[in-house]
């Protein structure tokens, strides 16, 4: 069958990650996802190094399975052409500052009076209210005001970001999330309503775990590398080699996970007979165990512990993760075909469907404008109309600019 989505249009006005990486998941679902860029295409496209034949590596990453139409916003004519195509979907997204899209005419109530049935998402850094509203923000600096720098690195270290940019990849999921909860009320109500996301909001929902503690206790959490507040030990040990992650917190792993280990009196020694004891005493249980994991590499570890049932797993950088075998034949990297790029490899969709298809290899990424002219002539626009805008420079072609 096509893709769960199939049938829904999408009109994106979303720039940079967190928009596009939502436009994408339900692209990737089947929906027809319609991405208007400015002329010159969308700055993410510059957003490197690396860059594949002059366009970003991330750009490329996020911006599978759309249609490019380039329309100028700036130009008299710019707004309504967007209107007329919002008539003809089911989603409008829109990554700008809050009050810029009511500004250029195409905000929630100037969408929604021509089509009442339309879900309108916004993706800010803060939110549509509230004293940070009309502050701009990234992931970056959403990273450094939701708390979640504060419980990132390690405890002799400064505060760091996550090393992916987690506001804006949590903004997407979440803004898809609000969706397609919006698009199943419309089932029921016929009407669409507008759904606003923030960087902000999103982490601190990311964060529910550290972030529920404190609420209850009060105490701010610390930070301990890859260590986890609520559980001992449950982190990475350094081997003769590398690194192995171990969770053998729980009343049958850790005695587990000390007879691997070779010092089974650990398990009934005062000082780690329960969790609670082991996190409270983290760094001396850490003394104990470090030497103790050094002594041998990383494969023999996961072969011992393995055998133990202790949860466990190697601490992969990306070169060593993308050659996995389990990697490769569970699918959990596909690739699309680019005329001009060639093959472009990315995650999956997270989602496996079992009858419906979640169909990620194509459309490409497209170039900007590439399809103009023919998104316009499917929403209702004439040859004449279409030739006018174009003439004009309002809406632009492939054929025009090459980014």
């Amino acid at each position: 069958m096509s893709g769960a989505l199939a049938g829904i249009k999408i009109l994106d006005l979303s720039q940079g990650a967190a928009g596009p990486t939502c436009a994408m998941h339900l692209g990737d679902m089947g929906a027809d996802v319609i991405k208007v860029e400015p002329p010159g295409g969308e700055w993410g496209r510059r957003l490197g190094p690396p860059f594949v034949e002059g366009v970003a590596a991330a750009f490329l990453g996020m911006n599978r399975n759309k249609r490019s139409a380039v329309i100028d916003l700036k130009r008299p004519g710019g707004a309504e052409v967007v209107l007329r195509l919002s008539e003809q979907c089911d989603v409008a997204l829109e990554s700008f500052r809050p009050g810029v899209a009511d500004r250029l005419g195409i905000g929630f109530e100037d969408m929604s009076a021509r089509n009442p049935r339309l879900i309108y998402a916004a993706i800010s850094a803060f939110g549509q209210s509230g004293p940070w509203r009309d502050r701009p923000g990234v992931d970056g600096v959403a990273q450094a005001m939701s708390g979640i720098m504060s419980v990132t690195g390690t405890a002799d270290g400064p505060p760091v970001k996550v090393g992916v940019p987690a506001a804006d990849m949590a903004g997407g999921i979440y803004a898809s999330q609000g969706i397609l909860a919006a698009l199943f009320a419309r089932e029921r109500t016929g009407l669409g309503q507008r759904v606003d996301v923030s960087l902000l909001d999103s982490l601190l929902s990311f964060q529910v775990v550290p972030l529920s503690m404190f609420l209850a206790s009060g105490r701010s959490p610390q930070r301990l590398g890859s260590a986890a507040p609520y559980a001992a030990p449950n982190e990475a040990f350094a081997t003769r080699d590398g690194h192995v992650m171990v969770a053998a917190y729980t009343e049958k792993r850790w005695p587990a996970l000390c007879s691997a280990l070779g010092r089974p009196e650990l398990a009934t020694d005062p000082r780690f007979d329960t969790n609670d004891k082991r996190v409270r005493g983290r760094t001396e249980l850490c003394k104990a165990l470090e030497p103790l994991f050094a002594e041998r590499t990383t494969a023999e570890w996961i072969e011992v512990l393995d055998e133990a049932d202790v949860l466990c797993g190697p601490l992969l950088a990306y070169p060593d993760l993308v050659d996995q075998d389990h990697v490769r034949q569970s699918g959990s990297l596909v690739a699309v075909e680019h005329d001009a790029i060639g093959e472009i490899r990315g995650p999956v969709l997270p989602g496996r469907f079992s009858v419906t298809s979640g169909d990620v290899t194509g459309p490409p990424p497209p170039v900007p404008g590439e399809h103009s002219a023919a998104i316009l002539g499917e929403c209702g626009f004439t040859d004449p109309e279409i030739s006018e805008l174009m003439n004009s420079g309002v809406v632009i072609g492939s054929d025009d600019q090459r980014t």
